[in-house]
């Protein structure tokens, strides 16, 4: 979590190194995410590999509750599933109906997590700066609210908000249409195409198992395009609060989440730290003219 963010934040505290790759062609390699994790071991002890991890376990226990609470209150017991059966202008209105019950539960949850979230990222950028103004949630808490007041908590609130709604939308709109157009449920896995019928118990629709990993896979190619809004949320969660990688060189000090979004934008830095799952095992390379 920790070597996630500190190159979010665009902090890069170990150089790349000079190597060859299988052409024989000098390149430079990033440090993989075991070589950062042993720097962070080395520099702050095992304990800073989780820093930041009570208020961000607090977060996702009370945004779980949350929508734990409003399913009691607002039951979505007249929500009607999406049938095979149904036409194009039904399943639609049910994929829209689903989609908005889904997107205002997570608004609310996002909101009243958010600022357990602020704290995390704050927590966790501090090894910048080798800075402890953020320790406990409660002493955070306090901090935050002295310093910056009720709005404090929520900054960066905005983009994240955006992020989701685009995020569910995309999604299970994607899905929905490529499983009312591009699936075929006259396909089967069995011999000869036979039905039902005739092999009662045995047969089973491919077009039910495509449509199993449809949303799946549409969540993952949704998300990669709406990482920029969950960069410049965290990135606004840390700007200007007194931390060393918040404030210049580290990062410009921004007016709004929208001047961050263009800042970065500028940059080609929009989808900055996005791809780390490539330093997993081997550090990412860069071609040296």
């Amino acid at each position: 979590l920790l070597y996630l963010f500190i190159l979010k934040v665009g902090h890069e505290p170990m150089p790349p190194t000079i190597g060859t790759n299988v052409l024989g062609r000098k390149v430079l390699y990033l440090p993989s995410f075991f070589t950062y994790a042993k720097y962070i071991v080395q520099v702050d002890g095992k304990i800073g590999l989780f820093r930041g991890l009570s208020p961000r376990l607090m977060s996702n226990a009370l945004s779980t509750v949350t929508r734990g609470s409003m399913k009691k209150v607002f039951p979505p017991d007249e929500i009607e599933q999406v049938s095979n059966k149904d036409d194009m202008k039904t399943s639609l209105k049910k994929v829209v109906k689903e989609t908005s019950y889904e997107m205002m539960m997570q608004c609310v949850s996002r909101m009243l997590a958010h600022p357990l979230h602020v704290i995390s990222m704050r927590c966790m950028v501090q090894f910048v700066g080798r800075e402890a103004k953020y320790s406990g949630v409660l002493s955070s808490i306090g901090k935050i609210f002295k310093e910056e007041g009720l709005l404090g908590f929520f900054v960066g609130l905005i983009p994240h908000l955006l992020g989701d709604v685009v995020f569910l939308w995309g999604c299970n709109l994607l899905a929905h249409f490529i499983n009312a157009y591009l699936v075929d449920d006259s396909v089967s896995d069995t011999p000869g195409g036979l039905g039902n019928d005739q092999n009662p118990g045995s047969q089973f629709s491919q077009a039910l198992a495509i449509r199993s990993y449809t949303k799946f896979v549409m969540g993952i190619a949704v998300s990669m395009l709406t990482y920029p809004f969950l960069l410049v949320g965290d990135l606004m969660a840390v700007n200007n609060c007194g931390l060393q990688a918040g404030l210049p060189p580290y990062s410009p000090v921004f007016k709004s989440w929208i001047h961050c979004w263009k800042y970065l934008s500028v940059q080609g830095q929009l989808f900055r730290a996005q791809l780390l799952f490539r330093r997993v095992s081997s550090g990412s390379c860069f071609a040296l003219e």
